[in-house]
């Protein structure tokens, strides 16, 4: 996953303010009708031959490695014919639900875990649980929490590829001139605060807190969840970031400022490049992080799962998944191609895990191959304990409001629970906006 551009980065599903799809013309309030049903399918395709249409927006160094899939599929499946589409993500998320109202929608493609409610809403993308159910897939090929994440009003709509979550990258040259042990690095709270205090004692500010979506507010979102806390209520009828749990959170990283562990004012992709040149021990980021790293010559890093800063353990993450598009038209035999497909790259993700991902399918994680991953398997331990958006129709919209909030926290322009309180009303006002919209 390529790190350009800040508003691709939105479009990671960033579980706080994430891109969400105004799909005009693709349906509306009152919720999702049920498609024509898919044939129930087998793994393997024995119809006749068919051409799909397979959009994502893997424009990164996750793109080839894709597309070396999809060849490898077609080469097995010579009455199957996948074409990859790949658009940049901002412009994949306004290009589908147009074709789709347009009837020239392709036939399946990848969405962020937080689009997926809005675009079921919207009749964009068709119910899967046909496909889960012919292809035998249960909670306990993924985890808990990235299955349940692609429901919606009871009916599942996504099938999980992969999960990126958050992890704790560390620079074990800065760890030593700290007099750190770079092979043990801090677990809970009071481990990582004793770092911190050493760091500074050494004249080297140690986490640089970043007021930006990318990634100030996943780390937020973490602590949160870490403090006992949520984003919304299940349901999303109300907001529930500026409770305690969300205050506490929120304090913490202001006060990484006011303590001098961080420079003030750290700008976009600071705190990251501060890691890479030396002058920061820890960075929270995503797993992409770990082939931009390993690039870079000379540099002695490693990374580790989010420490537990709170009572629980908890890490932000996103998750692509598998989507099939409404068609004016429906294709049996396209819909059981589509789900040999589907089911064949969720059983190939060894090869997707090393482009920075953690595969969502349970055998592959456990597999030796994996394991061997070390960097993406590290941050993987942490799949039972990721969180995800309630999955509510234009959730993102409400959610849009808590990084303007985690911006001023950490600039020192509002205090947490100011700035919290403030974002907690505009989102239940987008949250109650939204139950007319969508359909309560």
């Amino acid at each position: 996953m390529s790190l350009d551009k800040l508003s691709r980065r939105r479009a990671l599903g960033l579980g706080l303010g994430a891109l969400v799809i105004g799909a005009t013309g693709c349906g509306g309030g009152g919720g999702p009708k049920q498609a024509p049903a898919a044939t129930a399918a087998p793994t393997e395709y024995t119809g006749p031959s068919v051409s799909l249409k397979f959009w994502n927006g893997f424009t990164g160094g996750d793109g080839p490695v894709m597309k070396k899939l999809v060849d490898q599929f077609n080469t097995e499946h010579p009455n199957i014919q996948v074409s990859m589409n790949v658009y940049k993500w901002e412009d994949y998320y306004a290009k589908v639900p147009a074709a789709v109202s347009a009837g020239q929608g392709p036939d399946l493609g990848i969405m962020h875990v937080d689009s997926v409610a809005t675009n079921a809403a919207r009749q964009v993308v068709l119910p899967l649980d046909d496909v889960a159910n012919a292809l035998g897939l249960t909670e306990a090929d993924f985890s808990p929490p990235v299955w349940k994440a692609g429901v919606y009003k009871g009916a599942r709509y996504s099938i999980p590829l992969d999960v990126h979550p958050l992890g704790m990258f560390y620079n074990k040259t800065v760890m030593k001139q700290a007099g750190l042990d770079p092979e043990q690095p801090p677990r809970t709270g009071e481990e990582y605060m004793a770092a911190l205090e050493a760091l500074k004692k050494a004249g080297i500010q140690g986490h640089w807190a970043t007021p930006f979506p990318f990634t100030g507010s996943m780390q937020f979102g973490t602590l949160l969840h870490q403090n006992g806390g949520r984003l919304f209520a299940d349901d999303a009828g109300v907001s529930r970031f500026a409770e305690d749990p969300g205050v506490q959170a929120l304090t913490w990283l202001v006060e990484l400022v006011n303590k001098g562990y961080s420079p003030k004012n750290v700008g976009q992709d600071a705190d990251f490049i501060a890691l890479q040149n030396g002058k920061a021990a820890f960075n929270w980021n995503g797993i992409w992080s770990i082939n931009t790293l390993k690039e870079i010559k000379n540099l002695e890093w490693g990374v580790a799962p989010l420490p537990r800063i709170g009572s629980q353990p908890a890490a932000w993450a996103g998750s692509h998944q598998f989507v099939v598009f409404k068609q004016r038209t429906p294709d049996p035999n396209k819909l059981t191609a589509a789900k040999v497909f589907i089911n064949w790259i969720s059983g190939h993700s060894l090869e997707w895990a090393k482009g920075g991902q953690v595969p969502a399918r349970k055998s592959i994680r456990d597999g030796a191959e994996f394991a061997a991953l070390k960097e993406q398997a590290a941050i993987g331990t942490q799949i039972d304990y990721l969180y995800f958006l309630p999955s509510v129709a234009g959730i993102g919209d409400a959610s849009a409001v808590v990084d303007q909030a985690i911006n001023a926290a950490i600039l020192l322009r509002k205090s947490p629970k100011d700035a919290l309180t403030e974002a907690a009303a505009k989102a239940d006002k987008i949250l109650e906006a939204n139950r007319k919209k969508y359909g309560a």
